[in-house]
């Protein structure tokens, strides 16, 4: 998928040129990878579980002080 980063944009395979460039902006396009939605969703996951366990820990040290 090619990337533009002038134009922070992807660009469709007609809109680069022979040399590899953007033709909006003429500067050479890169191959821009997505972050995979799964991941984002572990991560988020992943972000609620650990401060529910935080905050179980506090409230246990709480009552059992």
């Amino acid at each position: 998928m090619p990337w533009c980063e002038t134009c922070d944009r992807q660009v469709e395979d007609d809109e680069v040129n022979e040399e590899g460039e953007c033709v909006t902006c003429g500067n050479p396009v890169t191959q821009h990878r997505k972050i995979p939605w799964q991941f984002k969703i572990m991560i988020y996951i992943t972000i609620i579980y650990l401060a529910y366990r935080a905050y179980q820990g506090v409230t246990w040290v709480v009552h059992h002080i």
